[in-house]
Parts: C-alpha cells; structure tokens; sequence
C-alpha cells in the first residue's frame, strides 16, 4: 500500500504508489503534491519523471519535487522496471518495452481522480532520453515535454560512441560499469513490504550489464534505432521546451532536434557541464524551475503568460576566459533568436595553407601537405566529456597541439561570433588501415593561450558509412567531411582562431590500434578547409560584451570546485616516463539520507592507461562500491570492471559483490571478448 508522509511546508509526499503495465508487471511511483485533505479527488497536472536511479535513496521532500508542487502540480517520479522498487527486470537502456511501459504509465497517470488528463514529462539525461522516446509513440495525454541534456541519436551522438569511434573513460569508470551495482541494490523493506524479497530477486537473476550490448553492436544500425528520434522527428506531436548546455556532452541534440520539430518549441541553451542549470559548472546558473513552471503552466493550465511570445531560441553566448580546469563561470551575454539557424547566419570559410596559417582565401602554394605521427595519448588538456563526473573543463591546449598539427590565423580585426555546428572539410592519408581524425577549434589570446572552443571526431573507417565500415588504403587520399560540437562563441578582436588536427582523444575515446603516419593535403585538387557558422555581430563598447538580450533570475545555490581531502585529487593525468604510457585518474564520491537512519554512499574509483608505443595497449579498471547502511545493518555492493584491448579485440571482465552485514549474499561474474571492428 502507498505511504502517505506527514506534509512539509504546504507539500505531501505519497510513497510507492504501484502503477501497472501492459504485461503485468508494476512500476514504483513516488508523488509530490499539493497539501490538502482531498487532494486524491482534486484533479491537477502531473509533471512526470521517469528513471532507473532509484527515487528511494532521495529523501522526500528534496530535488525540484516540492517546487512543482507549490506551483499547484502533482509532481511524480517513477522507476524504470527492473530498478529501484519496481518490478520486473531490465537487460538495457531506452528498451522498446521501457518505453511503453512510459506510455502505459502516462495512460495510467491520466485516468486517476487526481489528475486533469494532462501529464508532461520533465528530465535530465536518462530523464530527458526517455521523454523524446515516449513522445514519438504519442500517448495521448502527453501534453509536453521538457527534456534537459538528452540526444536524438544514440550511436552517433550518445555517450557509447561518437562520430564511429569508441568512448573510453566515461561508460566504464561512470556510467556503464556503475548501473550493474545501481542494478543490483535492493529496494526498502518499509516501502516495499512483502514483495520486497521477489523484487530484488528477481533484479539479482534477471538483469544484465549494459556495457555488454553497448560493446556487442560497435556499428550503427537496427539496435539503436529504437531509442533514436533521428529520421522521425514528425512522429512527436507535443510542445518541446529544450534545454542543453554548451560544455555539456550532449550539445548538438538540442540544436538538431529544434531545427527538426514542427510543433510549438523552445531552445535554452547555457555555458553548462552534464547538471542542472541551477548548480552546473561553468555558470552564469540561473533559476531554471522558474522557467519550467511558467512553460508548464501555459501547457498545462492553459494559461496566458506571454512565454510563447518570447524568442524561441536564447543562448549563451561564450567568449575567451583563462581556459582553468577549476573555473566555476564563463564570461558572455544571453543571446535572444527568432529562429535556428538565426536570421542572417551564414558560412565563413577558411583554408588550411603553408607554415601553419588559417587563411580566408585559398592558398595552396608552399607545398602539398603536412605530416604528423599519431600518439594516441593527445587530448588530456581537452577536459573530460561531460555526462558522470563533477568536472572535467578544459585546460591551455599548447601541451596537445605539441603532437598535432595547428593552423592559425591572424589577429581578427573585429569580434566574430558563431552559433551551431562548425563544420571541417580535411584530404587525407594515413599508413594505417584504422585511424581517427580529430578537430579541435581554439581561440588563441594575444599571449598564446590557447583556449578550447569545441571539437570533433570521424573515425575514417566510417567515412561513408556508420553502418558498413571499410579499411583504409596507404597510397589513397580520402575527403573527410565532418561536423565539430555544437557552440555559440564571441572570438574578441585581437584574437586568433586556431584549428588543430591530430587523431586522439584521449581519455575521451580509446585509441585506435595501429601506428601510424598521417597527411593533411592543402593542394587546390584536395583542398582542407573549416567552415564556421557565423552569425551578425551584436554591437558592445569596445572592450566590453554586448548587453544581455534576456533576463533571467539567478540561482541561490552555492557553486565551488568539486573536491575530496588533501590526500584524494578527484582527477590525475599520470605518466610512466620509462613505459612512455599515459594514465587518467579519477575518484568521486557521493552521499545521500534517504531518511534520518540510513545513509547511501557511493566512491568511484577509475583507472584508463594507454601506450604511446602501442596504441592497441590499453587497459581501463574500475571499481564501484555501494553501501547502504540502515537500522538493520550495512548492505555492500561492489562493481568491478576491467577492459583491456588488444590489436583485434576487446577483453571484458566484470565482477558483481554484495554483502549484507558483511557476510556474502550475491556474487555474478561475466566475461566477454568483442572483435575490434575497425575501431
């Protein structure tokens, strides 16, 4: 039965409410509502959330839960099947059947005597994934969706893989490797009561690593379909409100995805990293429920407040600060548009020429190419990308670009600003049959700071198919076209723009196997160019940054640089000086009270170690270690997870460990090898 908390400040939380779907299975629901005796008979709109991060290790009362409902919502969060309190058993993310699981929830949702028939959806990340998903089966009682640093595309612009090549730290010392543990936790007695022994069995012996299906399907094609709004944008026929964030991993989806939709829409995107844009970092943070509720209360409550009035697209527009890992703000000013792209944008091209020069004009004289050997260890200055860790902002990009080519240009006379995808256009060769090309765009101050703007990456063995990838060939040039992440950037006068080229980035994506040599041409017959989406200059002072063109209400959080004790760096680049191996770092922790006697803890520890003499040397370790400690005791989880790569496969083992006061209760162990697949 569900359990009705004492209220809290105008506010009460209704625990695990069961919500039956299709094939019988039943998802735990947790409420936020609007205190009053009769609230299960007084019909208001729900704003739904919809995730496998188990809503009981929250405390009520916390989150934007409490927020919603002061603004006269219900506001509900349910776990996916297979986690947290429901039932059932998950094998994958974004499945079909998790998906109309959504469907029959909202259907659900919208029949009880509490609700107005219109549900919306609101999310981050796995949060916001769901809702696209969900939306283009049209339930009909969705009436919005409100999805926050998602993607529309899960091969090509997802956290697995990125422009056909493999994403090394993130899915084994975050989040891959982290949701066999999160999996595998068992739900609260007091909440579940007596189905919570068959829950949790059923998780312990039914669900199954992710990362194993990820790594089993290294091309594009019918497994990531499902989840992916790509090629079906026609099919979601509610309002949208977008946000994203320009240092988040997912910057290009929201961009996409509004150029795409044809219903009412709104596009907000920020300086942010992978959190919500009342805490991330880099600010400005804003409060951004506010903004929520008022989109929701003219979608919902049919109310006339003027947001449809407003620009539909408003950006952050970035410009140079000092590239520090520890920055907590970027410098910039809100940009309002009409449309994206915006009214007067266009391209600026510019050409790769002789001596390291970025030129407006084509020059093709001063030789054919340039020549660089491939270390697949470049990239440690680029930051982390962004999606599971509390940092990984960029650093000065001399110490890569030492190993990469780089052409610059002069000193801009005036401001240039950008907005959207830059685009690269590269003739290349390599001695290798495997190799990666990446593209980084800086902003290079008049000291020769180098700053990173944003970046790209095409493995050349999908050069002309994601799906069907071919071997390169030694003696052939090939034309590489890609695009670089999405960005809205202000380069200031005196500045220079930079572009440099090399093929890692590492720890970003894993090496690719094979030594190599590689060539850039720069001929009139294989010309290599950057296209930039450049957008009218908004007059400013000189020296000083435009006005800003909306307004929006600061958050109250604190923000500081995430951080352990004296003797725990969250983040460490290490080097083996005889080995020549470059090694990546990390460890975090986090903590919860999901009620005054129990407490949650998670330490993440990750270890990523690449050869700069053989690339196909590379090893990743992880460990995840869950404790639950309650009134009854401790319950430990452990996840551990090594992959280590050879010239041809890839080598997995992962170890599944739970104790419960110490003595053992559930141990799995799976062991897999994959074929390198052009990767």
């Amino acid at each position: 039965m569900p359990i009705e908390l004492p209220p809290v400040e105008g506010v009460r939380c209704i625990k695990n409410i069961l919500v039956p779907v299709s094939d019988g299975v039943r998802l735990a629901m947790d409420l936020h509502v609007p205190d009053a005796p009769d609230w299960a008979h007084t019909p208001r709109p729900v704003i739904l959330e919809y995730l496998p991060y188990r809503k009981d290790d929250l405390a009520p009362y916390s989150s934007y839960h409490p927020y919603l409902a002061r603004h006269g919502y219900i506001s509900a969060r349910i776990d996916c099947r297979g986690t947290g309190a429901s039932e059932g058993a998950t094998t994958d993310e974004y499945t079909t059947r998790e998906q109309l699981d959504g469907v029959d929830a909202i259907g659900w949702i919208a029949q009880q005597p509490w609700c107005t028939g219109k549900v919306g959806m609101y999310g981050v990340s796995y949060g916001g994934f769901v809702q696209v998903q969900i939306a283009a089966h049209r339930p009909p009682n969705l009436a919005t969706i409100i999805p926050i640093y998602f993607t529309d595309d899960r091969y090509a612009d997802d956290c697995h893989y990125r422009g056909g090549a493999l994403r090394c730290y993130y899915d084994i010392g975050a989040y891959g490797a982290s949701m066999i543990g999160m999996n595998a936790m068992p739900p609260y007695p007091e909440l579940s009561g007596r189905s919570w022994a068959a829950i949790w069995e059923e998780h312990l012996a039914r669900n199954e690593p992710y990362l194993l299906t990820w790594l089993a399907h290294p091309t594009d094609g019918e497994y990531w379909a499902p989840g992916s709004l790509r090629d079906r944008y026609d099919r979601v026929a509610c309002p949208v409100f977008m946000i994203g964030g320009w240092r988040d991993g997912y910057p290009n989806p929201p961009l996409r995805t509004f150029q795409h939709l044809t219903v009412p829409k709104k596009l907000l995107m920020g300086p942010w990293n992978h959190a919500r844009p009342n805490v991330a970092i880099p600010g400005p943070r804003i409060d951004y429920l506010r903004e929520i509720v008022r989109w929701c209360d003219h979608w919902l409550k049919g109310e006339a407040n003027g947001v449809m009035d407003e620009p539909p697209v408003q950006v952050y527009m970035q410009t140079y600060d000092e590239p520090r890992a520890d920055r907590l703000d970027t410098t910039g000013y809100w940009r309002a548009e009409t449309s994206y792209p915006p009214t007067g944008a266009g391209w600026r091209r510019y050409w790769l020429a002789a001596g390291g020069r970025l030129s407006p004009v084509s020059a093709a004289q001063g030789g054919s190419y340039d020549e660089y050997a491939y270390r697949p260890t470049v990239g440690v200055a680029g930051g982390l990308w962004s999606g599971g860790v509390p940092f990984g902002l960029p650093t000065d990009q001399r110490p890569d670009e030492v190993h990469a080519l780089t052409y610059t240009s002069e000193p801009l006379e005036e401001p240039l600003e950008i907005l959207g995808r830059p685009m690269v256009a590269l003739h290349v060769q390599s001695t290798a049959t495997v190799m990666a090309f990446v593209a980084r765009l800086c902003d290079v101050a008049p000291d020769g700071t180098s700053a990173l703007v944003c970046n790209g990456v095409l493995n050349a063995t999908r050069r002309d198919s994601l799906r069907d990838p071919a071997p390169l060939a030694p003696d052939q040039v090939y034309p590489l076209d890609w695009e670089l992440d999405g960005t809205a950037w202000r380069f200031p006068a005196g500045h220079r723009l930079r572009l440099s080229v090399c093929s890692a980035d590492f720890p970003n994506l894993w090496p690719t196997p094979e030594p190599g040599t590689n060539r850039v041409y720069r001929t009139t017959l294989h010309p290599s160019t950057l296209s930039l989406p450049v957008v009218p200059l908004r007059g400013a002072h000189e020296g000083a940054l435009p006005p800003h063109e909306l307004g929006f209400a600061p958050s109250d959080m604190p923000a500081a640089a995430y951080q352990l004790g004296p003797d725990e760096p969250p983040w460490e680049i290490a080097t083996d000086v005889l080995a020549d191996r470059t090694a990546l770092r990390t460890l975090t922790r986090q903590a919860s009270r999901p009620s005054p006697t129990r407490e949650v803890t998670l330490t993440s520890q990750l270890t990523v170690a690449a050869s700069n003499r053989d690339p196909a040397d590379v090893i990743a370790s992880s460990r995840h270690a869950r404790r639950i400690a309650g009134p009854f005791g401790d319950t430990t989880v452990d996840t551990a997870c090594t992959v280590r790569s050879t010239r041809d496969a890839f080598h997995v083992t992962l170890e599944l460990d739970i104790k419960v006061n110490g003595l053992p209760h559930h141990q799995r162990r799976w062991v897999r090898s994959f074929p390198r697949v052009l990767l």
